[in-house]
């Protein structure tokens, strides 16, 4: 099984590289090319197309329950890189991101080439051009996700959620929506082998998600409203639906009655290929 597992990630790197290498080559050259005008939502659908590619590569399948947004502000807890690899696969979106991940090798690069939006929380100043930044993506109708809690996490609760950045979709009165993700493997650990948190390194933690039969991940998508007050009180009314809808993950009776015949909500299915 371990001989299977190493052949398995090394066939899934190398498709990987050239995978992405393609994709970034043609993001490059194609860059000058796009209208002002259309800059953003270019670099969405590029990162869209790029991340279905990395699901079929990784064996990623995923779950959503409830109808994902097109468009407003999507908050949800944070666990993996593979957060943004399944968002971005299922809606061209905007993401808001520590400034960090623009030095990461080869996730960086697609970061920034699509369109993502990256802070520096430790500077106040920098919390503001980035608020400007998410008003021009979300006047422009374009879906932004954020990850208030500021870090991914084990899974095992939710995160206190950070408010500077929830501010813009409150000016703007532009729908937000609460989410919560999970993830189940065939063996092993999640938390040690899927969330990429404390002091984990990249390489290592990737080619052991490389050397994996299949990932499944799930989306559970609340209401998409309009939302009032201050950014405070919001943050902690997000932050208790986020909890909610995490915990719904993990409870077999609500998650069967919202996958079973007749359910209210809209539920996608997505396979890996």
């Amino acid at each position: 099984m371990k001989f299977i597992g190493f052949f398995r990630a090394a066939l899934r790197s190398v498709a990987f590289l050239v995978f992405i290498s393609m994709a970034i080559a043609w993001r490059v050259m194609t860059m000058p090319w796009t209208p002002a005008s259309r800059r953003r939502r270019a670099a969405s659908q590029w990162l869209q197309r790029t991340a279905q590619g990395c699901q079929r590569i990784l064996g990623l399948g995923f779950k959503c329950l409830g109808p994902v947004p097109d468009a407003g502000l999507l908050v949800t807890n944070h666990l993996s890189y593979l957060d943004i690899i399944m968002l971005a696969a299922l809606r061209p979106c905007v993401f808001v991101s520590k400034k960090e991940v623009a030095d990461w090798p080869i996730f960086g690069t697609c970061a920034k080439l699509g369109g993502t939006i990256f802070v520096d929380r430790s500077r106040r100043a920098d919390v503001a051009g980035v608020s400007n930044q998410m008003r021009a993506a979300l006047a422009e109708g374009l879906l932004i996700v954020l990850f208030p809690e500021g870090t991914s996490s084990g899974g095992a609760s939710v995160l206190p959620f950070k408010s500077a950045l929830i501010e813009p979709a409150l000016l703007l009165a532009c729908p937000v929506t609460a989410a919560a993700i999970g993830y189940s493997i065939e063996k092993g650990s999640v938390s040690e082998e899927i969330c990429f948190w404390k002091d984990m390194s990249l390489l290592p933690h990737l080619l052991n998600v490389f050397a994996m039969r299949s990932i499944r991940a799930e989306l559970h998508c609340g209401t998409s409203r309009p939302r009032s007050g201050n950014r405070k009180a919001l943050a902690m009314e997000l932050h208790g639906e986020t909890a909610g809808l995490h915990a719904a993950l993990f409870t077999p009776a609500v998650s069967t009655r919202e996958r079973g015949v007749g359910a209210a909500q809209t539920v996608e299915e997505t396979l890996p290929v």
